[in-house]
């Protein structure tokens, strides 16, 4: 019976993944990568609750438009540039002392140059959602 039960949830779980776009047009984050790798580790029950956090980190980072990326990219280097030990990826949060340079075509986005790349951040939260090369 148990295993029915989890059975279910999983298939009622895998039916929600709702697409959120990541790095870059390619990219599509969902709850599944999640699912795969909590069933490698802890069975059926880890795939329900990886499938749930994965689908909640990926739907959490709104994509900039492409009108944002174009703006940073043809903007010149800002004078403040950052390193920061860490790797910087999609998802990962800037320190509040790095200051951002806002885009004024859109309010919900900002940049800033870290370890000598261009980073697109959520201004609310900091969170970076574009990486450009």
């Amino acid at each position: 019976m148990k295993k029915t039960l989890i059975a279910a949830a999983c298939v009622a779980l895998s039916t929600l993944a709702i697409p959120a776009y990541a790095d870059d047009d390619a990219a599509i984050v969902t709850g599944t990568g999640g699912a795969v790798t909590g069933a490698i580790v802890g069975g059926p029950v880890g795939a329900v609750i990886g499938g749930a956090l994965g689908m909640i980190a990926g739907a959490s980072l709104d994509p900039p438009p492409k009108e944002v990326v174009t703006y940073v990219e043809e903007r010149p280097v800002p004078a403040q540039k950052y390193v920061v030990k860490e790797k910087i990826v999609v998802g990962n949060t800037l320190p509040d002392d790095v200051v951002l340079e806002a885009v004024p075509e859109n309010e919900m986005y900002a940049y800033t140059v870290i370890n000598d790349r261009r980073v697109i951040v959520q201004r609310d939260n900091r969170a970076i959602v574009r990486i450009i090369e």
